[in-house]
């Protein structure tokens, strides 16, 4: 069992930064891929970014690449988003997930979710 907590939402001006934290608790945490994904009002679930347990291996959505970047620490079992050059349309709710068998840009494939961390981006 995984127990994911988001942090570092908030308002912030286009152009600005913020870094989101995933703390998780539970064993084996350094074997789960972890996911952040966001969802904003009216609109479905998508994909932001994912790292693998080697962290080498990361995946980000188009629309993102270059601006935001997963990391994590396994010794803190924490996963973090930086979020650089922020534009209104990323506005949304930002959740953190678990995933215990892949590296996944799916969120059908992750097992656990954290309870979300409201980003908000102002013109």
């Amino acid at each position: 069992q995984v127990q994911l907590v988001e942090s570092g939402g908030g308002l912030v001006q286009a152009g600005g930064s913020l870094r989101l934290s995933c703390a998780a608790s539970g064993r084996a945490f350094s074997s789960y891929g972890m996911g952040w994904f966001r969802q904003a009002p009216g609109k479905e679930r998508e994909f932001v970014a994912a790292i693998g347990w080697r962290t080498s291996t990361t995946y980000y959505r188009d629309s993102v690449k270059g601006r935001f970047t997963i990391s994590r620490d396994n010794a803190k079992n924490t996963v973090y988003l930086q979020m650089n050059n922020l534009k209104p349309e990323d506005t949304a709710v930002y959740y953190c997930a678990a995933n215990r068998l892949a590296l996944s840009k799916v969120g059908s494939e992750y097992d656990y979710w954290g309870q979300g961390t409201q980003v908000t981006v102002s013109s």
